[in-house]
């Protein structure tokens, strides 16, 4: 059985070709080819965290077993180990570090949407949230549409992370979303901070957080002025607290993908995409980095 830690999967992985495989991923999931339960999330209450179990089928056998700890200070919140089986004996093939899976499949996806629902004359990209998440969405999205502008707003740590990546700090999400045609909400909130009011019609945004049901990070205007898509309607049923608020989801992604649903109809429409992410992500990403890894073995 290969074991891999984060350094051997980043050997393995690169954002160009997981966007293309994680758009795949999300067609075979809403076309029933791929198969996964919704993830089963055990609270941690005695340290305010959650301990998640997402298995998956799709060519590729596995699950991931996922932490997420979002009071951590001196570690990652996000912490995970991958186990992918032979699917023709059930036999354990691969055990894989998984935190560096989630942060990059994570973005990804996200790109795989913006690509497929965003206009293609963007010029401003707006991020709220300044942490790992951030970082990977903006490489992410530089992969699919140019740029003329990039501003960045957090609570914290906004300014360093202008400076590392060559953006803009803004003073504050408004500043920083207003005239922006994609917007990037990646932060650990559980109250709102996107604000339907300081949207552009005609733009896109991408919302990661709030994957809890009793947590928000967009208001109901947002929601009311939104055509919503998923990864899917099952999982943002139970695990969404901002659809469960409110907001009519209008399709999966792999609908789109498949061409079973529209994606945007008009330059003036205002797209969201609310991202839980999927067990089958993180197995199609992990299924490339194991047959990379075995065939730089052989």
């Amino acid at each position: 059985m290969l074991i891999l830690d984060e350094d051997a999967v980043r050997k393995h992985l690169r954002m160009d070709e997981l966007v293309p495989a994680m758009t795949k991923a999300l067609a075979d999931l809403s076309t029933k080819k791929a198969v996964q339960p919704v993830r089963t999330v055990v609270p941690v209450a005695d340290h305010q965290g959650f301990f998640g179990v997402m298995p998956a089928y799709n060519g590729a056998l596995g699950a991931k077993l996922v932490t997420f700890f979002p009071n951590n200070k001196d570690a990652h919140t996000h912490n995970a180990v991958i186990v992918l089986f032979r699917p023709e004996t059930g036999e354990p093939i691969a055990f894989m570090d998984g935190r560096l899976i989630t942060e990059m499949r994570t973005a990804a996806v996200s790109a795989a949407a913006t690509d497929i629902l965003a206009r293609r004359d963007v010029s401003v990209l707006a991020v709220i949230g300044s942490g790992v998440q951030a970082g990977s969405h903006l490489e992410a999205m530089l992969l699919v549409r140019n740029f003329n502008e990039v501003r960045v707003w957090s609570p914290r740590n906004a300014q360093a992370f202008a400076e590392k990546h060559g953006v803009t700090s803004a003073d504050s999400a408004e500043e920083a979303v207003r005239g922006a045609d994609v917007v990037v909400v990646a932060c650990s909130a559980k109250e709102p901070v996107l604000r339907g009011e300081w949207l552009t019609p005609g733009s896109h945004i991408v919302s990661i957080g709030a994957n809890r049901p009793s947590w928000r990070e967009l208001d109901d205007e947002v929601l009311a002025i939104s055509k919503i898509y998923v990864e899917s309607r099952e999982s943002a049923a139970v695990e969404s607290g901002d659809l469960i608020a409110g907001g009519e989801i209008f399709a999966e992604i792999g609908e789109v993908v498949s061409g079973d649903r529209p994606g945007r109809e008009s330059d003036g429409e205002i797209t969201l995409f609310k991202s839980l992410g999927t067990a089958v992500e993180d197995i199609a990403a992990a299924d490339i980095v194991y047959q990379k890894a075995t065939l730089s073995i052989s």
